[in-house]
């Protein structure tokens, strides 16, 4: 692929995290998938991704990344943006729960398929959120 492919695939894949599409979002990634979180956790595997994406957007029902500067160089993009939600374990939305933090991803495009996606991000505010939510329980 060259750089304008590999830019346009992963802007589809964030195309599908904000409409939350996880069966599109997997369609976009290889069978040996690799996602890595901002702790540095990683999983393995489009069908174990499939679960995990689900969950996620169970908790987060709003979740949206909005990039800002996509950046590459052969099949790795960069992309600089922030990323935003409201943990809503319950499916209630409360002004309390939002967060909104900077954050930069990083895509790795293995013929035409995106075959890693690395999450950089200090998601301390996430956390106090949902300890804090965790307590009022």
């Amino acid at each position: 692929m060259d750089g304008k492919d590999t830019t346009e695939m992963v802007r589809r894949f964030i195309n599908c995290i904000n409409r939350h599409q996880v069966d599109a979002l997997c369609g976009l990634m290889t069978e040996d998938h690799v996602f890595v979180d901002a702790l540095g956790t990683t999983v393995k595997g489009r069908e174990t991704l499939r679960q995990g994406w689900t969950e996620y957007f169970r908790m987060f029902p709003d979740y949206q990344m909005v990039p800002g500067e996509m950046t590459g160089a052969g099949d790795i993009i960069g992309v600089f943006g922030t990323a935003r939600g409201t943990y809503a374990p319950d499916g209630i939305l409360k002004s309390e729960n939002h967060w909104e933090i900077p954050a930069a991803w990083k895509a790795v495009v293995h013929e035409g398929l995106v075959s890693e996606w690395r999450v950089y991000c200090n998601i301390e505010t996430v956390v106090k959120i949902v300890e804090k939510s965790k307590i009022k329980k």
